[in-house]
């Protein structure tokens, strides 16, 4: 059986959204997992050709202004076109660090995302208000289920 490959684009500005892009990992890579190889990059460092290369993407971005981060914007910027025809139906999970609601910045990623064809596999996880440690759980669940899914041929 071939390799899949997940690639995690995190934005993780601070201890607290490193913990949580952490717990995705932890989650993706769980022992009981095989099959997958998990890239994690951050949004500035991670290009079309990461994507190209990736089976299932897992995005993460903080809650900046009512949009996401700067540094995702600049990610889907340059690999938009790139992209475009040549990932459609890419399966995609999204988790974003909210200090108010995260509905602005669900709300743009949601429509790059349409607009590049690639097929949400749950719904966005919306950490939001005040840092809570059940935010670290929410993350792992979360990798582990898109690399599950992603090995058991689902996604």
């Amino acid at each position: 059986m071939a390799t899949k490959k997940l690639l995690v684009v995190a934005h993780a500005p601070s201890p607290n959204t490193r913990r949580l892009r952490d717990a995705v990992l932890a989650g993706a890579r769980h022992p009981d997992i095989e099959g997958v190889d998990v890239a994690c990059l951050a949004p500035l460092d991670a290009g079309p050709e990461d994507v190209l290369k990736a089976n299932a993407i897992i995005l993460g971005t903080t809650e900046n202004l009512g949009y996401m981060s700067g540094a995702m914007k600049d990610f889907f910027d340059r690999s938009y076109y790139p992209c475009l025809e040549k990932t459609q139906g890419l399966p995609y999970a999204l988790f974003i660090r909210a200090g108010h609601d995260g509905t602005g910045t669900r709300r743009a990623i949601e429509s790059i995302t349409t607009g590049l064809r690639w097929r949400q596999i749950r719904e966005p996880l919306l950490c939001r208000g005040a840092y809570q440690e059940s935010f670290q759980t929410d993350c792992e669940e979360l990798g582990m289920l898109v690399a599950a899914g992603l090995e058991a041929g689902i996604f």
